[in-house]
């Protein structure tokens, strides 16, 4: 039976050990990404959210480039650690690029000067609605999943790998498969401390 979206949202969880297999066909993971990207809204629905998924040896690719990217940066005395990190994202079955296409949102910029400030804003704001409606709905799936930030330090190489526009931005990297164990304990700070109800 299907969760309901406040369950699914309640149990989604931050999976960091996940393994290649899926409970799911690859074609019906782009069938949900594809999903969500038609239905997030964004501000003056400027649609500037891109993603791409990667499965097999594209995102085998991916974490590659993140791993030599990380070892020319990181302390070869702390690199057993990073690269640990590493393979544990490429151990998945897929992962889920998010970009933002700068095209579009300096476009809106030009259009709407009085919001010029706003529309970079705007454009993240979408982007997290984008990457919590996908989260989210791979959970349904029974997929663990993480969200991860090694942009901008990737950036270059990953256009380049994937034949991606210049204009796209990469704002998260989403690496997901079978979860592999239990997700860590989250501590919540109770709503009543966060949130006022007036009226």
């Amino acid at each position: 039976m299907e969760k309901t979206f406040r369950a699914a949202v309640e149990s989604r969880r931050t999976f960091y050990a996940i393994g290649k297999d899926s409970p799911v066909p690859d074609e019906r993971i782009r069938r949900v990404v594809a999903g969500m990207l038609e239905s997030v809204p964004s501000a003056f629905n400027s649609q500037s959210a891109r993603a791409v998924v990667l499965f097999g040896a594209a995102h085998d690719r991916v974490w590659r480039i993140t791993l030599e990217t990380l070892r020319a940066l990181v302390p070869a005395d702390a690199f057993a650690k990073t690269a640990e990190k590493i393979a544990s994202f490429a151990a998945g079955h897929g992962t889920v690029l998010y970009f933002d296409d700068t095209d579009v949102t300096g476009r809106l910029a030009e259009r709407f000067p009085s919001y010029r400030d706003n529309f970079p804003v705007w454009a993240q704001q979408a982007n997290g609605m984008l990457q919590f409606a996908v989260w989210t709905a791979l959970e349904q799936e029974g997929l663990g999943a993480s969200l991860q930030h090694y942009n901008p330090l990737i950036d270059d190489e990953v256009k380049a790998a994937f034949g991606l526009p210049e204009s796209w931005k990469l704002i998260a990297e989403m690496p997901f498969g079978s979860p592999a164990g239990e997700p860590g304990g989250k501590d919540v700070q109770p709503a009543d401390e966060r949130m006022r109800v007036f009226g």
